[in-house]
């Protein structure tokens, strides 16, 4: 599993990494933000991973594509909304008004282009259900008044899945408000600091002039938050990325290990240490009716798991806004309608791979090459630790992971064998990646805190991050294969 490099503090998550490289991505995402969010600190355990993050949401965001900018964040913002994410919601629609955005669409979904309103049916679908989307949903869009082309579509599929799956990472690890918005803590430190004069752009700091065509920068409303222009003047970045963080993210624990809960009995990391050894020393293969079992096995104990906690009671209005049919939720799998005419998604018909990844990169730039480098440093990361244990091959342990999250969303890979998934994932984390996946807004801080309880904060960063790339996968590979299917038949 992941674990910060070993000259950082463990103590506290939040501490910035003294490594240059994770200072280094800091400053990127401060100068391309202008902060540096919660998101990135958290990520931050994982220098590698933060990386491919922040060039592929700069790049769907801001980089070159046949969407406007103002489009980009409101579809960003339909996206949060289905999971009812304030915090993400919150960051975009300030993002949407720097680009140009109409003020009277932040009024709600009634307030925007048909365009845009007939984008939402594959937005609820794929958030919740993406096992139902098909072919008549791609020509809904691409036929007709108010039309988008195929790139469009496309571009718009991808914002849509990451936004998404980023609620499975913001809820599960607790993220907190940013300091301006509201429910936001404020540091005295960092109030006195924002309170300091300078310039106030990253062009000022840097020299840099845009083009008007080049996505804006984001303004400071009020002189209210710290620019690059601020920070950078006098070397201050060190001290002010020290300063703010996610308020109480480790409820002031001095230890990496979360608290014991004496109702919740929990594997420990020797035993599942012992399994994966177990597991890997066995040469008996299955045969395909097993292998196909085993996965059946899996998926309808799954269908038995409730969400971690209650739903939220009650939308606040100023998310609900951006919300329609709120009675659309995941359904298990195992349990849809329409078992007999969606068979499960099968890896070896349509795959990542093999199909979709070359789909995306021809008809939208090259954003294959940043998602595929995104996945692959998810899936493979490993610092070879587990809780205190070092040379520790955790593939087994990271591959049940994702298959399994995988799984809750209908897709099955055939050479897995699934019977792995309930020696070495037990019940309470099946439950949390189930809700981290598929209910992320019943997530809480005290959810996260109680399972994986031997484990760094890093390592079960490192799980959360690996629910936010299954996942958008998964969409990925439904949302792709119906635009094939679309396009050639």
């Amino acid at each position: 599993m992941g674990q910060i490099p070993q000259n950082v503090s463990i103590n506290c998550p939040l501490e910035i990494c003294p490594c240059q490289s994770t200072r280094t991505l800091f400053v990127e995402a401060f100068l391309q933000n202008n902060r540096l969010d919660h998101v990135s600190q958290v990520m931050g355990y994982h220098p590698s991973y933060l990386d491919n993050f922040l060039k592929t949401q700069n790049f769907i965001l801001r980089g070159d594509g046949p969407l406007p900018y103002d489009y980009r964040h409101y579809i960003a913002i339909m996206a949060a909304g289905r999971h009812q994410c304030s915090y993400l919601i919150q960051l975009q629609k300030q993002e949407f008004l720097v680009q140009g955005g109409d003020q009277s669409w932040l009024k709600g979904l009634h307030c925007i282009p048909q365009k845009l309103r007939n984008l939402y049916d594959i937005n609820k679908i794929l958030a919740h259900r993406p096992w139902l989307l098909n072919k008549s949903h791609i020509e809904k869009l691409t036929k007709g008044k108010d039309s988008w082309s195929l790139a469009e579509v496309v571009h718009a599929i991808v914002i849509l899945t990451h936004f998404h799956s980023l609620c499975s990472f913001v809820f599960p690890c607790g993220v907190n408000q940013e300091l301006d918005q509201a429910g936001g803590y404020r540091y005295p430190e960092t109030l006195q600091m924002l309170n300091n004069p300078g310039g106030n752009s990253v062009a000022a700091a840097t020299g840099v002039s845009k083009k008007s065509s080049d996505p804006k920068d984001i303004p400071i409303p009020n002189d209210t938050r710290p620019t690059a222009g601020k920070i950078l003047n006098g070397g201050r970045l060190n001290n002010f990325i020290n300063k703010i963080g996610v308020a109480d993210w480790t409820s002031g624990r001095t230890q990496n290990q979360s608290p014991p809960s004496p109702t919740e009995p929990e594997v420990g990391i020797s035993t599942l240490m012992q399994r994966m050894k177990t597991l890997s020393e066995q040469t008996q293969e299955c045969t395909p009716v097993e292998l196909a079992k085993r996965f059946e096995n899996v998926e309808t104990q799954s269908a038995e798991l409730g969400a971690v906690g209650p739903e939220p009671q009650g939308t606040p209005a100023d998310i609900g806004i951006f919300i329609e049919d709120t009675q659309f939720i995941y359904q298990d799998f195992a349990k849809r309608d329409e078992h007999q005419s969606i068979p499960t998604f099968r890896v070896q018909d349509y795959s990542w791979d093999d199909h979709a990844y070359s789909l995306v990169n021809r008809l939208y730039n090259d954003v294959g090459n940043l998602l595929d480098d995104k996945f692959k440093t998810a899936y493979n990361l490993t610092y070879y630790t587990m809780g205190g244990r070092t040379d520790v091959d955790t593939s087994r342990f990271r591959r049940a992971i994702w298959n399994y999250i995988q799984c809750l969303l209908g897709i099955r890979h055939d050479d897995y064998d699934y019977g792995e998934i309930n020696q070495l994932l037990e019940k309470s984390l099946k439950t949390f990646i189930k809700s981290a996946c598929c209910y992320p807004e019943c997530v809480t801080k005290k959810d996260y805190l109680k399972v994986l309880r031997e484990f760094k904060h890093s390592e079960k960063v490192h799980v959360n991050l690996m629910v936010l790339e299954a996942r958008m996968q998964a969409e990925l590979l439904y949302a792709l294969r119906t635009v094939n299917r679309y396009m050639t038949n």
